[in-house]
């Protein structure tokens, strides 16, 4: 399994391997031809409450991440289908903002890294 995170703003490469954008809202300005995105997951994304409520604040992100967690214990079937992408080679998670350190493609890529390693 090699999974990457990636802003979608990004040049796309050959090295990202299928890209699958975590984002409720498409990036603004972005054409589908510029984004490069194989797969759009929104609903793999964090709520919309959930979304407005951290806004990007650092100082929410311990608590977010708590939420966004629970909310992705609700939502199996996302999580399986991204799974049988992560069986058929790399996978770059992309993301809209940007904060690349307090965002969902990060606690996306811990989680899955972690449970990989039980």
């Amino acid at each position: 399994m090699d999974l990457k995170i990636k802003r979608v703003y990004e040049k796309p490469s050959t090295g990202d391997g299928f890209r699958i954008l975590v984002d409720r809202l498409w990036p603004r300005g972005l054409t589908k031809e510029k984004a490069s995105v194989n797969l759009w997951m929104k609903d793999l994304a964090p709520s919309t409450e959930l979304r407005k409520w951290f806004g990007h604040d650092p100082n929410k992100w311990e608590e977010f991440q708590k939420r966004y967690l629970l909310e992705l214990d609700q939502n199996k079937e996302q999580l399986i289908l991204l799974n049988e992408h992560l069986k058929n080679g790399t996978v770059t998670l992309v993301y809209g903002t940007k904060d690349e350190e307090h965002n969902e493609a990060v606690v996306l890529r811990d989680m899955i890294n972690t449970a990989s390693k039980i």
